[in-house]
């Protein structure tokens, strides 16, 4: 990056395929000595790279409509998944499976097509609802929805309010909310995250909350660096510096509250695997270890390499299957030799990669949120009252 911004070489064929064949997971930025800001710079170069980089007709067309029509159109997103879903509870996915008339697609779209997830049967909505605590309020909060997590992990959401009000927080779920951009920025498309900063930014600013949660890590790192994505905005500048002071994770959130203990036993072996965005760019690793440690019954085993990415990277796993796959297979090894029943993340990439590594290795070990498990220990708690 640094070579091309000096002129001392172009951006051909060969450099752009050294940039795509970056994960973004910035385990560089917690390496660094000098503490270069990578994530920020190579932002910044995939924005300059879609200007040179050459492709098709149709891949320019799937592109902007992805990023610039579907993605920031929740309502558009959600039909797409109620064809996927439909496309499931019909059996149509069994036969086209079973009879192999799936390797038809074209590109690597049924390979794509094996890391879709059992869509769920409810949605999250974001709808400007208010949850009151139990007890008295501790908090005042505002939860992202976000674009995809809603939509295929609409328990897991519903999932993360119980247990905020579960803790004394008041959770309000703005209405006029979007993407948080995360998934332009990968692909150096800031334009579009830009304008997707703005609504979030007046939308979260507008509620009276104290602290914005965040409850997909992905999402996390880019609402705390709208600060830096809005920097030059002379009408944004200051109010996306604010709102980046109040976000936070929801790990991060409940371990500082502190967390109400929960007291539902549950007898698992768990172990984690650290979300890139969470442990390298948040620098967020102890706090969803404690509150597994916190849960009653749970036996925390540490997975080996924890820290390294399992290979999801944003659109990484779709624009670079082969590296992707080989990195999930090492790491399904690595949770084989836990011994757990569970391996818990923090972000929805993450959690589709594994659940992808589960279905293509036969481990036998279940994908699940950090906070599905309190969660469900909570709700343990309440059917024991009499």
């Amino acid at each position: 990056m640094k070579a091309v911004n000096e002129g001392r070489i172009g951006i051909s064929a060969n450099v752009i395929r050294h940039w795509d064949l970056c994960v973004q997971c910035r385990a560089c930025e917690i390496a660094c000595p000098s503490g270069v800001p990578y994530g920020r710079l190579i932002e910044s170069t995939m924005a300059i790279v879609k200007h040179h980089r050459k492709s098709s007709i149709l891949s320019k067309f799937i592109y902007n409509v992805s990023l610039k029509y579907i993605l920031p159109r929740q309502k558009l997103l959600e039909w797409i998944i109620r064809f996927l879903r439909l496309y499931q509870r019909t059996g149509l996915q069994t036969i086209l499976r079973k009879t192999r008339l799936i390797r038809i697609l074209p590109g690597n779209l049924a390979e794509l097509e094996q890391s879709l997830p059992k869509l769920p049967d409810k949605f999250f909505y974001a709808k400007g609802q208010t949850i009151q605590p139990r007890g008295s309020i501790k908090s005042i909060v505002s939860l992202l929805s976000g674009c995809v997590m809603p939509l295929i992990n609409g328990p897991e959401m519903d999932a993360v309010v119980r247990v905020l009000a579960r803790n004394g927080c008041e959770v309000t779920i703005p209405k006029n909310q979007v993407c948080c951009g995360a998934i332009n920025t990968h692909v150096g498309d800031l334009e579009t995250a830009r304008q997707l900063a703005r609504r979030n930014i007046d939308t979260f600013l507008n509620t009276d909350a104290q602290t914005i949660i965040v409850a997909s890590a992905g999402c996390g790192v880019r609402m705390k660096e709208y600060r830096h994505l809005m920097l030059k905005d002379p009408d944004y500048a200051e109010k996306a510096d604010k709102f980046s002071s109040m976000v936070k994770d929801v790990h991060e959130f409940l371990a500082d509250l502190p967390l109400t203990p929960p007291k539902g036993k549950l007898n698992y072996t768990v172990t984690y695997q650290d979300s890139c965005h969470l442990s390298n760019a948040q620098r967020i690793t102890a706090q969803p270890r404690d509150l597994l440690k916190s849960i009653p019954g749970v036996k925390f085993v540490e997975l080996k390499n924890s820290a390294i990415c399992c290979g999801a990277g944003g659109t990484y796993t779709i624009t670079e299957r082969e590296s992707s796959m080989s990195i999930l297979n090492a790491k399904m090894k690595d949770l084989n030799n836990t011994g757990a029943d569970i391996v818990a993340s923090a972000n929805p990439g993450c959690v589709l990669q594994l659940q992808l590594g589960v279905k293509t290795s036969g481990v036998p070990i279940e994908v699940r949120y950090v906070t599905d498990l309190l969660d469900e220990s909570y709700r343990l708690e309440d059917d024991a009252q009499p």
